[in-house]
């Protein structure tokens, strides 16, 4: 309990959090914010609805930008981070059609070696080999 000024007593509590979170407000919130600022005709009526409501200046004009550029659709919240690409439909063919070339290649570096083999035996054994490989 504190005293003020005259000695009399007034229970304020004071709550802090833990961790400070961030508020997030709905499309229809900042919608009827919006409606109360517009209907503000006299000076300082936004100042006291920007105070009741706990508001920031910039709150409000960030929201009528939003509301400028896509309406209802512009005030909805939007996720914080990184956001989920779609799967592009060609990339597991691709990956796959690369696996296959590479398997290839190998199989056609064996039967060159094997053919380069042959080519060494028979010159070995004296054979002659014709143009296709094969014997005459």
């Amino acid at each position: 309990m504190e005293t003020g000024n005259n000695g009399a007593t007034s229970a304020r509590e004071v709550e802090v959090a833990a961790k400070a979170e961030r508020r997030r407000f709905t499309a229809e919130y900042k919608l009827r914010v919006l409606r109360d600022a517009d209907d503000c005709k006299q000076a300082g009526q936004i100042g006291a609805l920007l105070r009741r409501e706990g508001l920031y200046w910039s709150n409000l004009t960030n929201w009528r930008k939003q509301r400028g550029s896509g309406g209802r659709a512009g005030l909805k919240g939007k996720k914080r981070g990184a956001q989920r690409r779609e799967k592009n439909p060609l990339v597991d063919r691709v990956r796959e059609l690369e696996r296959d070339n590479a398997r290839l290649k190998r199989r056609a570096e064996r039967a060159e070696g094997i053919v380069e083999l042959q080519k060494k035996v028979s010159a070995i054994l004296g054979i002659e080999l014709g143009e296709s490989g094969e014997k005459d």
